[in-house]
């Protein structure tokens, strides 16, 4: 690569930078943070289709399981937003981000929190909401909403997610 870029006459800093960027590893896109002042946005119903945020943190059995699931469905809807949020903190975002890498599940935003009080975010989601994970959140355009924990099937995220 190095020897064709000299011999195109390409500059040395462009021959370092191309040196460089194959050594560097691919890093999947980390989360970013989410603080209390963020969830507004957050949980604010999408002007059409769905907004889905999944709960989830990296000591929970399901978790990738349900991304995974939500992500599926997502492939095949394009109205349907879907958001990752992770409920561990943002000191942990490496590891989030390498998780949902391994996964295969990083072309998705996700989020992790920042608050140093994480179960006042847990109340400002989702007030119905003990903490759990995995959790599922559909907010639709009309404003209702609908959660679930637990482990989600194919059959479960679509009976969630269908219009009313």
């Amino acid at each position: 690569m190095i020897a064709w870029l000299r011999r195109r006459g390409a500059s040395a800093a462009l021959c370092a930078l191309a040196v460089f960027s194959m050594a560097a590893p691919v890093r999947a896109a980390a989360p970013t943070p989410l603080a209390a002042a963020d969830v507004g946005a957050l949980v604010a119903a999408p002007a059409k289709g769905s907004k889905v945020l999944a709960l989830w943190s990296l000591d929970c059995a399901y978790c990738e399981e349900n991304l995974a699931a939500l992500r599926t469905y997502q492939r095949q809807h394009a109205d349907v937003q879907l958001v990752y949020v992770a409920t561990d903190p943002m000191a942990q975002r490496d590891a989030l981000a390498q998780r949902l890498k391994d996964a295969k599940l990083d072309d998705v935003p996700a989020r992790a929190y920042t608050d140093a009080t994480p179960d006042r975010l847990n109340f400002m989601i989702d007030p119905t909401w003990g903490g759990e994970t995995p959790r599922t959140l559909v907010i639709r355009a009309d404003g209702s909403r609908e959660a679930y924990s637990g482990a989600l099937t194919p059959e479960r995220v679509a009976k969630l997610l269908e219009q009313r």
